[in-house]
């Protein structure tokens, strides 16, 4: 219930889920904020990891269709530009880290070591291979439930698994870096699927399907959650 009180936050107030969470632990389950916050950035970090891979596997799966695109869309001198651009920002970066005594260096590397702390902790916690099991278990219904929706649509049902893939990783980025994906999620999905012969208008009504039914259980469950959470802990 208060994972689904985090998704049902994160909605109305981006990246407050995470600090929602932690609350009702602490409200219900005396689990001091701190602690439950803690195991958030590890899930965090293997939520990173997973989407790393995920990444990966499209790219090798794709890679000619989606470099193709990328250099028929963007100039390749634009291209060796922002490659440099990233080296030299790399470059500084490192200096910075490395040289600066400012307040804003100290802010870094203590939210480097605390990223550090929660890598480590996965190594160190009691149930670790559970952990990573509901890790792989969690995300594998993440795939899947994208899967199920093409078959909503006989244009999409028969698309193949990369592409799915590639089209899962795009609609996590908008999930991951706008409000919930509002208005961005299915634009972001057609824009995809159109590079796979899935006209524009069928790949935004299969992003609007995906992207309806998850908020709406989202919304559903999270309010569910949170008027049944004072009933169920009534006695704490």
């Amino acid at each position: 219930m208060a994972v689904s009180v985090a998704y049902l936050m994160n909605i109305f107030i981006p990246k407050s889920g995470e600090v929602s969470r932690g609350i009702v632990l602490d409200k219900y389950e005396k689990i001091p904020f701190s602690a439950g916050f803690g195991t958030i950035i590890s899930e965090r970090i293997v939520d990173l990891i997973f989407l790393v891979v995920f990444i990966g596997t499209a790219l090798v799966l794709k890679f000619d269709v989606l470099s193709g695109y990328l250099f028929d869309t963007i100039p390749a001198r634009i291209i060796h530009t922002l490659l440099i651009a990233l080296t030299g920002l790399v470059i500084l970066a490192y200096v910075f880290l490395r040289f600066s005594k400012s307040t804003t260096n100290s802010k870094i590397k203590s939210f480097l070591l605390d990223l550090k702390d929660g890598v480590l902790s996965i190594v160190t916690m009691k149930k670790k291979k559970l952990f990573i099991g509901y890790s792989f278990f969690i995300w594998g219904l993440y795939l899947l439930s994208f899967y199920i929706a093409t078959q909503a649509l006989a244009e999409t049902s028969d698309i193949g698994f990369s592409t799915i893939i590639i089209a899962f990783v795009v609609g996590s980025f908008t999930f991951a870096f706008t409000n919930s994906g509002f208005g961005t999620y299915p634009a972001a999905i057609a824009g995809v699927l159109v590079l796979f012969n899935v006209p524009f208008t069928v790949g935004t009504a299969f992003g609007w399907i995906i992207w309806t039914s998850g908020i709406a259980s989202i919304i559903v469950i999270g309010v569910g959650s949170m008027l049944f959470l004072p009933v169920y802990n009534k006695n704490k």
